[in-house]
């Protein structure tokens, strides 16, 4: 979990906005996925077109 800058004291949107922005450019870049993006959405079956030239 990546911990962003505390910007709670922060009343000006602007600043805290830019506050933020430059945390997450020193922030490390994130590592690559291991597994495709969707691979644990459930899988659905074809279905059979046994019905559609009749």
């Amino acid at each position: 979990m990546r911990i962003m800058a505390n910007t709670r004291t922060v009343e000006n949107k602007e600043e805290r906005k830019a506050i933020k922005r430059t945390a997450r450019k020193k922030a490390a870049p994130k590592a690559k996925r291991t597994t495709p993006r969707g691979a644990n959405k459930k899988k659905i079956k074809k279905l059979t077109r046994t019905l559609g030239k009749r």
